[in-house]
């Protein structure tokens, strides 16, 4: 089977090595990596297992190399390129070119244990950033803002730079964490206010993915023991720690992705507020911060042991509120286990 990609984790997967401007055919075993100038004598030295070859055009550089070698087919992921991409190809390779949805993505979905004590020390260092996130705001003198709250968070979480996020942090405030991916504004964090924080991430290019709605008061922590005053958001924060829990407690090798949703939806439907959870209950995290498996009520994917995803029901009610608890997993013989 013969393949290419130009994803960048894709291509670090494969070759160990990935930059913004390459290629990679995979054919019999062989793996031929395309990049130009810029890259090439990097290339080489870091990629394993590949032939390295400079091109102008990634496009006629794969084109090329697929007639020589008389390559019939290739399998490539219709997500990944572009219609000008695929038509050129197409238009310079005598290959038939055949869409498969993930078909290099989903070799990640089985994590190596390498692979695995990267993403744990990445939670980890995640964990402790979520506990220096809450000293600092602690410790400020005048309410901060939204936009404030984001920038002191993406320092702590990356140590001042050590380290990259693996997304831009979420900082939302009462009535603004009711919009699942909020955007930041100058909405200030008040005592007794609300906090949803989502954060991670990335060490050497594994991601962690966490999130943690407090109460927001003198001494607060993004424990999952939250007390807030008004009763109707205790009772909402209290149905998606049960949907939560209830998910990871049940997560076993082997289950449907849809009936893993199915426990944690039930959860929040049986409450009343089926409607407000408004998007999956997880997703892969590995080199990607989104890969699979996806953890959607209408996915029929199978969970496999040492998989790594999120579990992260929520309620988001507009104008009111909006709760999220998140936690990554990895799945292992005997169940989930939180990273």
């Amino acid at each position: 089977m013969a393949c290419i990609t130009k994803d960048e984790s894709e291509i670090f997967y494969e070759v160990s090595y990935s930059n913004d401007n390459s290629m990679l055919l995979l054919s019999e075993g062989e793996r031929f990596l395309f990049t130009d100038g810029r890259y090439f004598e990097e290339a080489k030295v870091a990629s394993k297992g590949c032939e390295v070859i400079c091109v102008d055009s990634l496009v006629r550089g794969v084109a090329a190399t697929a007639r020589a070698l008389k390559i019939k087919k290739i399998s490539f992921d219709p997500t990944v390129f572009s219609h000008d991409e695929f038509r050129n190809l197409r238009k310079l390779t005598p290959s038939y070119l055949e869409p498969k949805k993930g078909i290099l993505a989903k070799k990640r979905v089985v994590k190596t244990d390498a692979e695995l004590q990267k993403i744990k020390t990445a939670a980890k260092l995640g964990r402790d950033g979520f506990k220096k996130f809450a000293k600092k705001i602690n410790s400020l003198k005048k309410a901060p803002s939204e936009y404030e709250l984001g920038y002191i968070a993406k320092k702590t979480l990356t140590s001042k730079g050590v380290y990259d996020v693996s997304f831009e942090p979420i900082t939302a405030v009462d009535e603004n964490a009711a919009n699942p991916h909020a955007g930041a504004t100058d909405k200030k964090l008040l005592d007794g206010s609300l906090i949803l924080f989502d954060g991670g991430i990335k060490f050497e290019r594994y991601c962690s993915d966490r999130t943690r709605t407090a109460f927001f008061s003198d001494g607060f922590v993004f424990t999952k023991t939250q007390r807030f005053k008004d009763k109707k958001l205790q009772h909402i924060y209290d149905t998606v720690l049960k949907a939560q829990e209830s998910a990871i407690e049940a997560a076993k090798p082997g289950m449907k992705a849809k009936e893993l949703d199915k426990i944690a939806r039930d959860v929040i439907d049986k409450a009343g507020y089926g409607k407000y959870f408004v998007h999956s209950l997880g997703h892969g995290v590995g080199l990607d911060i989104h890969e699979y498996p996806y953890i959607r009520k209408n996915s029929d994917e199978v969970l496999p042991e040492n998989s790594v995803f999120t579990v992260e029901p929520g309620i988001y009610i507009p104008g009111y509120y909006g709760v999220r608890i998140e936690d990554m997993v990895v799945l292992k013989s005997d169940g989930a286990e939180i990273l």
